[in-house]
C-alpha cells in the first residue's frame, strides 16, 4: 500500500506492520444467504473471477450439498484456473462430505454447532456433536481434504467445551480452526479471547464474524491483533440479518490503520462491489465505508472551501480505491461551491452574481429535496 495516500495522522509505529493477514471470502456461500439473493452458476463464476482480481487468498465457492446448481457452480469455479485457493463448505454430516469428495475438493471448512443453545435447538448433546465432528473430519482427511474446523456459534459457547471440541477436531486431522461469531454478539475483547483459545492448539486460526451490533470490523481487527492469521468476510458485508464482516472494509482498516499486509488491490474494490450489487439485485447505502457513492462527493459549502486540499477533508485518497472526487450543488452549498462548479463546467458568471446564483441553488435544492443537477445550474447561469 502506498502510505502517501493515507491521511490518518498516524505515525510509523503501526502495531501490525510486517504482518501478513490472509483474506477468506465467503460471498458465494454465506453472502448468498442474504434474504432474497439467488446467484446462478454463471454469476458465481463471474464473482469468483472478480474476487481473484481483487486479490482474495481463499474463495469459498459454495455449499455443494445444497443443490445441483451449487455443485455446478463449484465445479466451474474449481476448474477456472484462479490464483486463489477454492474452498468448499460442509456440515459435519456424511452426505455433505460425500458431495465434497465426489467433486475432488482439496480444501474445506467443516462446521458443527458448539453453543448449548444451538445444540438444544438441534436436539443434540455435547457428546453426540463431538462424535460427529470426529467422524466428519476423519472422513474428509481420508479423502484428501485439508480441513478447517468451524465451530458454529462459538462466541456463545462454554470455553471448556470449545477446547474439547476443537481439540477433538484437530486430533482427528483438522489442520486449521475457525473461531466463529455466528450471530454477531462478540465484542472485540471476546474475539481476542476466542482467538487466544484457538492459538493454544498450535494451528492457524481464522476469525469469522457477523455485524449485528455493528462490531464486525472492530472484532476482526481485535482477532488479528490477538494472533488470527485469517479473516473471513463478504463483499459489501452481505449475509444473513445484518450481514457478515465486510472483507474489503476489514482489509483497508488492517492495512491503513494498523500496517498489516493483505495483498488486496483496493483500486478494483469499488468495481467488484458494483458487480456483486448488480448480480445480487440490491443497493448499498451511499455513505458505506470504502465503496459508498458519497465518500468523495461534497455538497457542503464549508467543505467546498477546502476541496482543493483532499487531506483536509478525507482520510485517504480517492486514487487508493479508484474513485472520482466531485462537487455537487444543493441546499448546503456556499459561494466556494458556485466558484468551483463554474470552473468545472467552463461557465462564465461575474463574481457579483455568485450570491444570487447561490440563493437560487439553495432555493431549488430545498424545493426538490435533493441536489441541483449540472444542467439545472447551467440554466440558472444562463437565465
Amino acid at each position: 500500500m502506498d502510505r502517501s495516500l493515507i491521511w490518518t495522522g498516524a505515525g510509523d509505529d503501526l502495531p501490525l506492520a510486517g504482518r501478513r493477514v490472509g483474506l477468506y471470502d465467503t460471498t458465494l456461500r454465506d453472502g448468498e444467504q442474504t434474504v432474497g439473493v439467488v446467484l446462478d452458476p454463471e454469476a458465481k463464476v463471474e464473482i469468483a473471477r472478480a474476487l481473484d482480481r481483487l486479490g482474495v487468498d481463499r474463495i469459498e465457492a459454495g455449499f455443494p450439498r445444497v443443490s445441483d446448481a451449487d455443485r455446478e457452480a463449484f465445479r466451474a469455479i474449481a476448474a477456472d484456473g484462479l490464483g486463489a485457493e477454492v474452498w468448499g463448505f460442509s456440515r459435519a454430516h456424511p452426505t455433505d462430505l460425500e458431495a465434497l469428495a465426489e467433486l475432488g475438493v482439496r480444501f474445506a471448512v467443516v462446521e458443527a454447532p458448539l453453543s448449548d443453545g444451538k445444540l438444544a435447538a438441534y436436539g443434540m448433546t455435547r457428546d453426540v456433536v463431538v462424535g460427529r465432528i470426529v467422524d466428519a473430519v476423519r472422513f474428509a482427511v481420508e479423502n484428501g481434504i485439508h480441513v478447517a474446523f468451524f465451530g458454529v456459534d462459538g462466541s456463545r459457547g462454554e470455553p471448556d467445551f470449545l477446547r474439547r471440541a476443537y481439540g477433538e477436531a484437530i486430533e482427528a486431522g483438522a489442520r486449521e480452526v475457525v473461531m466463529v461469531d455466528t450471530i454477531g454478539v462478540a465484542t472485540p475483547e471476546r474475539a481476542a479471547e476466542m482467538v487466544e483459545l484457538g492459538l493454544g492448539f498450535g494451528v492457524p486460526v481464522h476469525w469469522h464474524g457477523h455485524d449485528d451490533f455493528g462490531l464486525a470490523t472492530a472484532a476482526a481487527v481485535a482477532a488479528v491483533r490477538a494472533g488470527a492469521e485469517w479473516v473471513h468476510g463478504t463483499v459489501n458485508g452481505m449475509g444473513e440479518r445484518a450481514g457478515n464482516a465486510d472483507l474489503v472494509e476489514c482489509a483497508l482498516t488492517l492495512s491503513a490503520l494498523y500496517g498489516a499486509e493483505t495483498g488486496l488491490d483496493f483500486g478494483v474494490a469499488r468495481e467488484v462491489s458494483a458487480l456483486v450489487q448488480r448480480l445480487s439485485g440490491y443497493e448499498l447505502e451511499p455513505w458505506k465505508a470504502v465503496v459508498g457513492e458519497n465518500l468523495f462527493v461534497r455538497e457542503s459549502g464549508a467543505v467546498a472551501s477546502q476541496f482543493h486540499d483532499p487531506p483536509a477533508i478525507e482520510p485517504f485518497s480517492s486514487d487508493l480505491v479508484g474513485a472520482q472526487r466531485r462537487m455537487v450543488l444543493g441546499k448546503k452549498s456556499g459561494l466556494d461551491s458556485i466558484r468551483l462548479k463554474l470552473d468545472e463546467l467552463g461557465l462564465d458568471a461575474p463574481e457579483d452574481r455568485w450570491p444570487e446564483l447561490l440563493a437560487q441553488v439553495k432555493a431549488l435544492g430545498a424545493r426538490k429535496h435533493g441536489l441541483v443537477s449540472d444542467e439545472e445550474f447551467q440554466e440558472l447561469v444562463g437565465s
